[in-house]
């Protein structure tokens, strides 16, 4: 068999995928790459799988990890490897390292990856799969994607992921999903554990691939799932468990709140106009219970936003409904507005819901925005909206009033009940701003 030439005649740096099955699933490419590289960068289980060669380094990765970048690009031009486990271009060293560097300094040989192979464990399309990282990352972000049917793969940071999975989904109301957990992928000691969420908690048999099961012994305690390990979750929601769109407002009841709550029709309009964007950052000022920076991120995965709150309770609303709703990544901010803007990261939009009677803080706001950014803010109190009035005259933008009424019962009969109506200041800042 003859190796693929081209690239890697040019690239100084190959990065080599290895499964479980070790150095006996490498094509002869990877292997000469291995056997040519004077350094080899790797995590102590994959330097242990090499053979003694002498003259060459062999180096574990450094801690913290971020310094593994500057370790390897202080040897450009020198033939160095670097392994990694399965796919380095999936949540790996691959991808890092091709935008620190030309792409042909690079080779990147992958291995198939664990979502690839747990797919076809499962006989799961990959395409319909939605993978979600639990190593380096909140658990809580899982409550994002779940959903009647929804297919998920997650990536586990030690053998306890697996338990605190199945603790998540029981809380979600979904305690029927079907677990599965898949440990050492690809290697002679592949093993596999299925259940349900619910049955998680207590006895789960383990089933090894790599052998027939044996008798089941009574009342059997099931071994501690590998630390290397990945869990497909099928998910059913339990009878009576309402699921939670991403595209729609959710309702009111799904947030903690003390009554500062942006309800769930303006919250809809409010969202339509804030327009989250893959990758934009949001300020949510004077957040309450953390409604619309929630909203934000959970219409695109990649958004952030920050929340400013300073009421101590608020903010523990805050911290518990982006839990609970999935996006952990909500980054909070204890402090009152304007000094708590103060040196945060320029916004793409801007949501004030609070601190309108300081005048200063919607100049900070207007200030921080980038040029084409969106600004929105709602006024209840008569005082507030004459701000947003005089705002409008000096930016330009537009007024919305809106006035929402439910149906509820007037004696024998049923009568509307309007709430407060609640006035809309939106305004997009000029790419080319030229105020003060």
């Amino acid at each position: 068999m003859t190796c693929a030439t081209g690239l890697i005649d040019r690239a100084w740096l190959r990065v080599i995928g290895i499964g479980e099955d070790g150095l006996s699933g490498l094509g002869c490419e990877a292997r000469a790459a291995i056997e040519a590289a004077t350094l080899v960068f790797g995590g102590e289980r994959h330097l242990a799988l090499l053979p003694v060669q002498a003259g060459q380094q062999r180096r574990p990765w450094p801690r913290p990890f971020a310094l593994a970048y500057e370790q390897v690009l202080a040897h450009r031009g020198e033939p160095v490897c670097v392994l990694a486990s399965g796919d380095p271009m999936f949540y790996g060293i691959g991808s890092q390292l091709a935008e620190r560097l030309p792409l042909d300094e690079l080779r990147v040989l992958p291995a198939p990856s664990s979502m690839s192979l747990a797919a076809a464990r499962l006989g799961w399309p990959l395409q319909q799969v939605r993978v979600v990282p639990a190593h380096g990352r909140p658990l809580a972000r899982v409550a994002l994607y779940l959903a009647e049917g929804a297919r998920l793969l997650v990536l586990s940071a030690d053998g306890d992921t697996p338990a605190a999975l199945a603790r998540l989904l029981v809380a979600r109301g979904y305690g029927a999903s079907q677990l599965s957990v898949l440990g050492r992928l690809g290697g002679p000691d592949e093993t596999r554990r299925d259940g349900t969420a619910a049955s998680w908690l207590g006895s789960v048999p383990d089933r090894r691939l790599a052998a027939p099961a044996p008798d089941p012994a009574p009342d059997p305690v099931p071994d501690p799932d590998p630390a290397l390990n990945l869990v497909a979750v099928h998910c059913h929601a339990d009878p009576g468990t309402r699921p939670l769109s991403r595209r729609s407002a959710l309702p009111d009841a799904a947030f903690e709140h003390d009554g500062q709550l942006t309800k769930r029709d303006v919250r809809a309009l409010t969202l339509a106009r804030l327009v989250p964007q893959p990758g934009e950052l949001l300020w949510d000022v004077g957040a309450g219970c953390g409604s619309i920076g929630i909203e934000w991120l959970r219409a695109e995965s990649s958004c952030r936003a920050i929340a400013i709150e300073s009421h101590p309770d608020r903010c523990g609303f805050i911290k518990r409904n982006r839990d609970r709703l999935g996006v952990p990544e909500l980054e909070l901010v204890t402090a009152r507005a304007p000094d708590a803007l103060v040196g945060l990261a320029t916004p793409d939009a801007i949501f004030i819901g609070g601190g309108l009677s300081v005048e200063a803080v919607v100049e900070h706001c207007w200030q921080a925005l980038r040029p084409g950014g969106r600004l929105l803010a709602n006024a209840v109190t008569l005082q507030t909206e004459a701000a947003l009035v005089a705002w409008r005259e000096r930016i330009g933008g537009e007024l919305t009033r809106v006035s929402v009424a439910q149906a509820e019962p007037l004696g024998r009969f049923d009568g509307w009940r309007a709430a407060r109506p609640i006035t809309l200041f939106f305004v997009e800042k000029p790419l080319a701003d030229t105020d003060r």
